[in-house]
């Protein structure tokens, strides 16, 4: 029992190891197209961000500052490590669904190694003046956008698989996609970021997110025909 427990575990530990690599090797192409086609156009539309934030400023108010900052929240990694945790450990030891577990991890860690890689290629510096506090760091791409779209775009495709109620599955999805639209928008409004940095990582973290999730499925389908 003990030998199959960590034939298991390193069964699964290779498996991850695996679907990353493969999923780096394949997206490194596509983002080097990325960096190389929209570096320059970012820099030359900052007139139209700084538009944006010219257009959201009536908006500005104590509550909806409140609000916003809740709404942040739900994005950073405060929230997303215990919510990344409690999913990989509710598939592995709860619902018994390993390949669940094993796509919460793989794309938790991966999705966060390319943030990181992107923000250190495009160089691009935050806004000047936040409205409430600075951020730290880099400012393209939006970390909080790749995150919630990796991370509840994930979500959404566990519920449909999970969710056997057509209505209920619809309704939690567009509750979803709206939370994601949301943490993307908060960080415009509390001025950490550009609405082109929010743009730009909604758009790769659901590319990555979908090549990850094809990778796996491909591996899956491998392993079981095994």
């Amino acid at each position: 029992m003990q030998f199959a427990l960590t034939m298991g575990a390193w069964e699964i530990t290779m498996l991850i190891i695996a679907e990353v690599l493969l999923t780096l090797a394949v997206f490194s192409a596509i983002i080097a197209l990325i960096v190389f086609s929209i570096r320059k156009p970012i820099r030359k539309h900052k007139t139209i961000d700084l538009l944006i934030f010219d257009k959201i400023k009536p908006g500005v108010n104590t509550v909806n500052n409140k609000i916003m900052l809740f709404i942040t929240f739900l994005g950073k990694h405060q929230f997303l490590i215990p919510a990344n945790l409690f999913l990989i450990f509710y598939f592995l030891l709860i619902t018994k669904q390993n390949w669940f577990s094993i796509r919460v991890i793989t794309i938790a860690i991966s999705s966060l190694v390319l943030m990181l890689l992107l923000k250190q290629l495009f160089q691009r510096k935050r806004p000047l003046s936040p409205l409430l506090k600075a951020a730290r760091g880099l400012s393209f791409p939006s970390g909080h956008a790749i995150m919630a779209v990796t991370f509840y775009g994930l979500l959404i495709y566990i519920l449909q698989h999970i969710i056997v109620i057509d209505w209920l599955k619809y309704l939690l999805t567009a509750l979803v996609i709206a939370l994601i639209i949301l943490i993307g928008f908060s960080r415009v409004y509390l001025r950490v970021h550009y609405a082109s940095d929010v743009l730009g990582g909604f758009i790769i973290g659901l590319l990555w997110l979908l090549i990850s999730l094809a990778i796996l499925k491909w591996l899956e389908g491998y392993v079981s025909s095994l």
